[in-house]
C-alpha cells in the first residue's frame, strides 16, 4: 500500500496560517487523485480539499478562499497552505487517496490547533 506522511501541523493563534505537507512512498500524484481530510474529537472525518492528477481542485464551502491544494508530481508531495485559521479548523489532518479512503487506510495525520 502507498504510504503517507503529513507534517507542518502545529499551534497557531486564530487568524494565522499554516502550510501543510504530504509525502507519498511511491509516484502516484500523476495518475490519482488525493484529498485533505481532517478529524475533530467527536466529529466525523471531512474532506476539505481534493486534487485531481489534472490539477483541478476542489475545496469543502468551510474552507473556500482560506485553504489551498497543490502539488509537485515529481517530489511525490502535496501541499494545503492554510490561511485565515479559525478555532473550528482544530483537527487532526491526514492525506489520502480516494481507495485508501474508502478502504479506511491512514497515515498519522498531523495535528493542527488554533486558539481563540
Amino acid at each position: 500500500q502507498v504510504q503517507f506522511v503529513e507534517s507542518g501541523g502545529g499551534l497557531v493563534q486564530a487568524g494565522g496560517s499554516l502550510r501543510l505537507s504530504c509525502a507519498a512512498s511511491a509516484n502516484i500524484f500523476s495518475t490519482q487523485g488525493i484529498g485533505w481530510y481532517r478529524q475533530a474529537p467527536g466529529r466525523q472525518r471531512e474532506e476539505v480539499a481534493f486534487i485531481h492528477p489534472s490539477g483541478t481542485t476542489t475545496y469543502a464551502d468551510s474552507v473556500k478562499g482560506r485553504f489551498t491544494i497543490s502539488k509537485d508530481n515529481a517530489k511525490n508531495t502535496v501541499n494545503l497552505q492554510m490561511n485565515s485559521l479559525q478555532p473550528e479548523d482544530t483537527a487532526v489532518y491526514y492525506c489520502n487517496t480516494v481507495a485508501g479512503h474508502l478502504r479506511s487506510y491512514w497515515g498519522q495525520g498531523t495535528q493542527v490547533t488554533v486558539s481563540s
